[in-house]
């Protein structure tokens, strides 16, 4: 029986030190700042990319001089808020807090609310603040003192002889809601980012995107109606703006198409049924050009990344047979734009909307060219919870500036026992005393200047009843 007993006693004492290690505080803080950390490293690093980009950047210039592009992709750097290590730590601390939440603070709740009857000036004397006044009637006191502290909004236990007060018990729930916020806010983090959608789509002004949920049915359809650069003096970008019409397919079956228009701009996005429309990014989509006496034909530019970061381009013939091509390349839809011969030779430069200029016996013209909007739809069904465990947490920290007060006071008669008859009949008084103590969870030296002022009144309030009786 001895050994068995002892068996269990091992994993048992082994699991009450590991619930104590993760219940502690100080671990709990060790957890934000590596997560802080970890979503600076987030911000620092372009996430969810394409690898070429990665490689791109980092291959001939390491991150930090340590992180080449495999580096970066090897430790998931490129998705760090979807990374299987970081929702390890935000689990981690979300049981860190609950265990923290049931060990410490759940507890100093319940002893809040749990009403402590002492009973002798004895056990008063040792508490933070205590205070002995002398009264002529202490009964009395101890009732005047009851009727000021509920006038105060304090909550009362009475006693013939003694009473029990408490104040800013809500206080106490102030860290388990924190807590609680803290752990909400996590999961609609991690549920963001496991079932969260994200994509980015260029859009050419005059056409449209359907977006299909996960059974294939159309569920929105995005139409971009017109969008602008706005640049500086100096000709560099500084706000974009897309003018949108949401059409929703919903409202079919009644034969009514409902149409929302809307805008977004950098740092304005949109958010409607569940998705939110950033405005992200621009490019060039189509260059429209006139080749000699033909009609205008449009055509679709593509990036050159080896060109530069923001150059867009395209490969023209010059024959009908396909032959002597040129490459026509700009990096704004106000041009101008560089038209060059296989050779890397400069041949023209042409501006949308000006005139024809002769490109190898061919007169070119550029009529004009169309912008397109980068737009990020993204779908992220925690966002509800983020914002809930937001105000749990905010909640719970205005909870926590609330003191939590407890009073008690033991009414101490000097007469004689059995003589109260006697001194009613001679008109004689025996001075009591009437002891108060108290404690406070915060800002202890204002209470511990608060009891005396009202112990202050309370006589003051005695004395004159006595005179007037």
């Amino acid at each position: 029986m001895t050994g068995s007993s002892a068996t269990a006693t091992g994993p048992t004492r082994t699991l009450q030190r590991l619930i104590a290690a993760l219940a502690d505080l100080r671990l709990a803080i060790g957890l934000l700042v590596v997560i802080a950390i970890a979503s600076g490293i987030g911000t620092a690093i372009p996430q969810q990319e394409n690898a070429e980009l990665y490689h791109r950047i980092y291959d001939n210039q390491p991150w930090l001089g340590l992180l080449n592009g495999d580096g970066v992709l090897g430790l998931q750097l490129d998705h760090v808020y979807s990374s299987n290590w970081f929702l390890a730590l935000l689990a981690w601390l979300g049981l860190a807090l609950l265990l923290c939440s049931w060990r410490r603070q759940w507890p100093a709740l319940m002893a809040a609310l749990r009403w402590i009857d002492y009973r002798s000036p004895r056990q008063l004397s040792k508490l933070s603040v205590a205070e002995t006044v002398s009264l002529a009637q202490p009964q009395q006191g101890l009732d005047r003192l009851a009727d000021l502290l509920a006038q105060q909004g304090w909550q009362l236990q009475r006693h013939p002889d003694r009473l029990a007060a408490r104040k800013g018990v809500l206080g106490r729930i102030g860290p388990l809601l924190v807590h609680a916020g803290m752990v909400v806010l996590m999961v609609g983090a991690a549920w963001g980012s496991l079932g969260g959608h994200r994509q980015e789509q260029f859009l050419a002004p005059g056409r449209e995107l359907e977006l299909l949920d996960s059974r294939g049915h159309s569920q929105l359809t995005l139409a971009l109606d017109t969008f602008a650069i706005e640049r500086d003096p100096a000709g560099r970008p500084e706000q974009f703006r897309s003018q949108l019409r949401l059409l929703n397919p919903g409202d079919a079956a009644t034969g009514e198409l409902s149409v929302k228009k809307a805008e977004i701009s950098v740092n304005h996005p949109l958010r409607y049924r569940g998705i939110t429309l950033y405005q992200a990014d621009w490019a060039l989509a189509a260059i429209t050009v006139q080749l000699g006496r033909s009609p205008l034909l449009q055509l679709p530019l593509q990036s050159f990344p080896q060109l530069g970061e923001q150059i867009w381009g395209l490969v023209l013939p010059t024959r009908p047979d396909g032959s002597e091509p040129v490459l026509l390349s700009l990096s704004s839809e106000e041009g101008p734009v560089q038209v060059f011969g296989p050779d890397g030779q400069s041949l023209a430069q042409l501006v949308p909307g000006g005139p024809a200029q002769e490109v190898k016996g061919l007169p070119v013209r550029v009529d004009s060219v169309l912008p397109a909007s980068g737009i990020l739809l993204k779908r992220d069904p925690g966002v509800p919870l983020v914002y809930t465990g937001f105000a749990i947490a905010l909640a719970g920290g205005a909870a926590s500036l609330i003191a939590t007060r407890q009073l008690w006071a033991i009414a101490e008669s000097s007469e004689p026992e059995g003589s109260s008859e006697i001194s009613n009949r001679l008109g004689s008084e025996h001075p009591g005393r009437l002891h108060v103590a108290g404690l406070c969870n915060r800002n202890l030296t204002a209470f511990s200047q608060e009891l005396p002022a009202l112990l202050v009144q309370l006589d003051l309030d005695t004395s004159s009843g006595a005179q007037q009786a």
